[in-house]
């Protein structure tokens, strides 16, 4: 007991509720993070993809997100490693929180002037690192900062944040693209990344680690450091592989509606159909963190909810199997908005109570972080096989049902958390 009462600030478990103007900052700065990723996902990389080679503008896009979601992987753990080692007088997180944010703009700009492809892949790469590493430093702070039984409610807002920023960032880079061409959307979208960190940063607290507490810095112990042993650590084993599939369910579920309307439903303005459906989706994803969020800390529980988010995902998924109709769709969407949305609130409590130790803390969310990005790589890789060869959208649906069955049979493995 003497050990946990010397534990410095930044390694004690926190116990002071977080207030409002906190949870607000950390609100915006995650906004402004996933502004900064699905901005140009979602509209500025495809449009310079066509301006640079309008033949090949889908491998061209392909070839740009693909080599970024490789350094995005690599990013998220390694700069959550050296936050655990930095004893910085503004301490662990934030400096790397200022430097990921300058990274990712710097990248934002060399994309608003890219000549070619090269630099165009050289920029992603360089917002890919940055925001990723800024990723890392937000989701730190939740550990670091919010209490256990706070934790969920917490969690719920990142996870609407996450959408919001994804919905602001459509509509502000396609109002800056009918102003000034993408220079100016890229530039904004630059400018948003900036605002927000600094906010976060300058009004925040973030405790310094005394140097006597700083984890080995030796190559050998550093790299050694990134494995955690699923036999030493089962419970953050388990839980990893239900974020995993729970997130490539969600992305087998959602990555090709577009397609899926057009081709299945034949719905005579796929666009539209679109837009309506992710409406509903996020609408319902609000709701379902916010409930979920909301009762999961006051009862102190996480895998009843993660069950249950797992189960209506399921039905969500198996609703587009049964019918390829619009009607389906529109039933669907919310379910799965919901689902997704109460497990996102309730999946970053859990998954920080499964952390091995203090000391790693960002390091090891970098890991869990992982669970977030591959399956964005992994999907579109078994896509094309399912919609070829295995019984086209029906089965890609299934797999999506599959897949989030099978995150619930293994979060019921985990024995730390309720």
């Amino acid at each position: 007991m003497s050990e946990v009462r010397d534990l410095p600030e930044a390694l004690a478990e926190p116990v002071a509720r977080v207030r409002a103007g906190w949870m607000s900052l950390l609100f915006f700065a995650n906004i402004a993070l996933w502004l900064g990723v699905y901005a140009p996902i979602q509209v500025l990389l495809p449009k310079q993809a066509e301006i640079l080679d309008a033949a090949n503008k889908e491998a061209v896009f392909s070839l740009v997100t693909g080599v970024g979601a490789v350094v995005a992987l690599i990013a998220n753990p390694v700069v959550g490693l050296l936050s655990d080692r930095t004893c910085h007088a503004r301490g662990r997180r934030h400096p790397w929180t200022v430097v990921g944010a300058a990274i990712a703009a710097a990248g934002l700009l060399v994309l608003a002037f890219a000549p070619n492809v090269a630099v165009m892949v050289l920029g992603w790469c360089l917002v890919q690192a940055g925001l990723n590493g800024m990723l890392a430093m937000l989701v730190s702070a939740i550990a670091d900062r919010v209490p256990v039984p706070q934790r969920a409610q917490v969690g719920g807002l990142v996870g609407i944040a996450q959408m919001l920023g994804t919905v602001l960032g459509a509509v502000v880079v396609v109002v800056m693209l009918d102003l000034a061409g993408l220079p100016l959307g890229y530039a904004v979208c630059a400018a948003i990344v900036l605002a927000g960190a600094a906010a976060f940063v300058l009004r925040t607290p973030d405790a310094r680690l005394p140097v006597a507490f700083r984890p080995s810095a030796r190559t050998r112990d550093v790299l050694r450091n990134l494995w955690i042993s699923p036999r030493r650590h089962p419970d953050f084993a388990w839980a990893w592989g239900c974020h995993f599939m729970i997130n490539l369910g969600n992305a087998f579920g959602t990555l090709y509606l577009l397609f899926f309307l057009k081709d299945a439903v034949h719905y005579e303005d796929p666009d539209t159909g679109l837009l309506i459906m992710m409406g509903l989706y996020g609408a319902a994803l609000i709701v379902g963190a916010l409930i979920a969020g909301h009762f999961s800390d006051k009862s102190g529980r996480r895998k009843p909810y993660v069950l249950a988010a797992s189960a209506v995902m399921a039905v969500a998924a198996l609703l587009l199997v049964v019918w390829q109709n619009w009607t389906a769709a529109l039933t669907a969407s919310p379910l799965l908005g919901v689902g997704f949305g109460a497990y996102m609130a309730v999946a970053l409590a859990m998954l920080t109570q499964v952390l091995p130790a203090a000391q790693d803390r960002a390091k090891d969310l970098g890991v869990i972080n992982i669970a977030n990005s591959l399956p964005q790589v992994v999907a579109p890789m078994l896509t094309a096989p399912i919609l070829a060869y295995l019984g086209g959208y029906p089965s890609l649906f299934a797999a999506s049902a599959l897949s989030t069955v099978v995150a619930a049979v293994l979060v019921t493995r985990v024995k730390t958390v309720n």
